[in-house]
């Protein structure tokens, strides 16, 4: 496997990196962050459609579909330099049911909805969950009864963070009802402006929204279905997989802000750096950063070879966010010590706060996108092809 980038690539990614820093602002990464990173708040957009408008929001993307025709390599990372400088880097169009809509859907759908993807111009959000079906999607309850030219949708979605900023829903129903589990469901785009849909927020811990949405006799023209009737579930599951790709350049950012922070910070008259418990400390966050970096790497190389990375997928999200994640940031607190859990808005903190954010976003990680339990059944079933039950 070859990781190392090409001269042009490595001229594009040098471009990003002084395009970031030429339109980087303070309101933009703040709006970022209590955003959770998710893609559609006023600046975020602006900022995006810049990036989108030169190829580089999807740059692995063919050129008629918005992208360069890059790697997978420089993909993941401009991906990752965005997430390192604390900027949205969760897209669902462009990175979740853009790829996966690439694959299956029609000419005229991926004519009418990829190109603006790439070009940040439409944002979509995932209406999988409901409240009685989260990780066993196959349970979910949302109906699409046939009625000739068009489906008529009544149920419940919840958690469908990004909703409130999104153009378009890409909605799994139930559709055939003489098929059961996985052969009921069929995958639509809605327009979230469709007459009947209602989008009410729910605030997490952090204080960030996510939403529950209903649908209430929603005329869906057959237009909408992705793929093929009844297949909504397998498309899922390869959506998911790139879902499950998993950015980690906050951390990264952490990471580097905590080394500074021990070099600066004197303690019994000397750095804390100097301190063997506090190297011990760095050089475990420096390792578990590396290893995510290379099963990411890993995944890029599947994807330049054409290849779905499922049970891959899973094992670098549930490393990533056990380990790259939520142990650095749990380290980092240990490292700042009483500093640590201060917020931003506290006089006193250390970091800006980065520390408690990451630390608390980092346990919210292990739950989108399906929960590390759900990574190791997939890990066990199609990796090590382990029976199910």
């Amino acid at each position: 496997m070859d990781f190392e980038l090409t001269k042009e690539e490595q001229e594009i990614f040098d471009e990003v990196r002084q395009f970031i820093k030429d339109e980087i602002t303070p309101e933009l990464v703040k709006e970022s962050i209590h955003a959770e990173f998710i893609y559609g708040a006023p600046e975020g957009r602006k900022f995006i459609q810049k990036l989108g408008a030169k190829g580089w929001l999807a740059p692995e993307w063919p050129v008629e579909y918005g992208g360069i025709g890059a790697r997978e390599c420089l993909s993941y990372m401009i991906m990752d330099e965005l997430y390192y400088n604390l900027l949205p880097v969760h897209f669902t169009a462009a990175k979740m049911a853009g790829p996966a809509l690439m694959r299956v859907g029609s000419e005229e759908m991926k004519k009418k909805y990829l190109l603006a993807s790439a070009r940040g111009e439409i944002e979509m959000a995932l209406g999988y969950t409901e409240p009685e079906a989260g990780s066993d999607l196959m349970s979910l309850k949302t109906k699409g009864e046939d009625m000739g030219d068009y489906f008529l949708v009544n149920g419940q979605k919840i958690f469908n963070t990004s909703c409130h900023v999104s153009e378009y829903h890409w909605l799994a129903c139930k559709t055939e009802p003489d098929q059961k589990g996985a052969k009921a469901i069929t995958l639509m785009l809605v327009d979230m402006n469709t007459p009947g849909i209602t989008v009410k927020p729910l605030y997490t811990r952090l204080g960030t929204r996510t939403n529950e949405v209903s649908y209430e006799d929603v005329k869906i023209s057959k237009d909408n279905v992705v793929g093929e009737r009844g297949k909504g579930a397998y498309y899922i599951m390869q959506a998911l997989d790139f879902e499950r790709m998993w950015p980690f350049g906050g951390y990264r950012r952490l990471f580097d802000e905590v080394v500074k922070y021990t070099k600066e910070k004197i303690v019994d008259g000397k750095p804390l750096s100097k301190n063997p418990l506090i190297r011990q400390k760095l050089a475990t966050m420096a390792g578990y950063l590396e290893a995510a970096k290379m099963l990411y790497y890993r995944i890029s190389h599947m994807l330049d070879k054409e290849s779905i990375p499922a049970n891959e997928a899973s094992m670098q999200k549930v490393y990533t966010t056990e380990n790259a994640e939520q142990k650095v940031a749990e380290l980092a607190m240990q490292i700042l010590g009483h500093f640590g859990p201060l917020e931003e808005d506290s006089k006193y903190a250390e970091l800006r706060g980065l520390a408690s954010f990451f630390y608390q976003w980092s346990n919210v990680e292990t739950l989108v996108g399906g929960t590390s339990e759900v990574q190791r059944n997939i890990m066990a079933t199609r990796g090590l092809g382990l029976p199910r039950g």
